[in-house]
């Protein structure tokens, strides 16, 4: 009898524990969703000098989570190898940051739905380059920790691969003679390219060597905070809203144009 007793009343204990809170409930909790997006890499986010602000695509789709979630945004600066290491020490609760979706990194982060599809390509000076065999055996600079180098290493095992801490230093190196190329995202690039002094006499040219899907990234295992981003950007997708967002960084009047050839899908 006192077996049975005793049995009931742990029964009980464990029914009234609460359940161990996620990062849902945390977020929800202090006010505050706190995702790390890149501060170099217009149109995606930038670095606003004087009033220390970043904007960009990618702070749109964080400040409409935020909204969704009803708590305030904070957003801070991350280069592209700090994206996971800062996600699981759990300095940010989310990464907004031209983040490719691949089978390595799912083995560390979840993955929303796509937000951003695009390709791989090259800024090179003005009609040195017609197909990919002219870059074969080019000095080809890209950034430290970014799917665009794995891709180069993987599909252009023959191009001198020089590696940058952000995008910035790349072009600078590229307008000094020391690069033949620099290689990311074709939004990146015409970002970037838009910002050269002597932008006129390069080019993006039609050569391509992956197909680039972006991903939001959360912690591992946090379900029903990915449930929400997912659920939130599939409704600015059938609202009109995540079209805005392209057509404002990336529409005709913008400083990168680009035809917005991708739709935001439960998938």
């Amino acid at each position: 009898m006192k077996i049975k007793l005793l049995l009931t009343a742990l029964l009980g204990l464990c029914m009234l524990s609460p359940a161990v809170a996620d990062d849902l409930d945390e977020i929800k909790k202090r006010g505050t969703l706190v995702v790390g997006v890149k501060d170099s890499t217009p149109p995606f986010g930038v670095l606003n000098t004087k009033t220390q602000t970043i904007s960009g695509y990618d702070v749109d789709f964080a400040a409409a989570i935020a909204k969704k979630l009803g708590v305030n945004l904070i957003v801070k600066g991350v280069e592209s190898a700090q994206r996971v290491p800062k996600l699981q020490n759990k300095e940010v609760d989310l990464i907004i940051a031209t983040m490719t979706k691949n089978a390595e990194r799912e083995k560390q982060v979840d993955f929303s739905y796509g937000y951003f599809i695009t390709g791989q390509k090259f800024v090179v000076r003005k009609g040195k380059v017609n197909s990919i065999e002219d870059l074969t055996s080019a000095t080809i600079g890209t950034v430290t920790g970014s799917t665009s180098a794995k891709q180069l290493a993987r599909e252009m095992p023959g191009a001198n691969m020089v590696l940058f801490g952000d995008y910035d230093e790349a072009f600078v190196a590229l307008g000094k003679g020391q690069l033949d190329a620099v290689s990311t995202d074709e939004p990146i690039l015409a970002g970037l390219l838009n910002k050269m002094p002597n932008k006129a006499q390069y080019e993006i040219p039609n050569v391509t060597i992956s197909l680039e899907v972006y991903g939001i990234a959360v912690r591992k295992g946090e379900k029903r905070l990915l449930e929400e981003v997912n659920k939130t950007i599939v409704a600015m997708e059938q609202s009109g809203e995540a079209a805005k967002i392209f057509d404002r960084w990336f529409g005709p009047n913008s400083n990168a144009p680009l035809m917005r050839l991708f739709k935001i899908n439960a998938k």
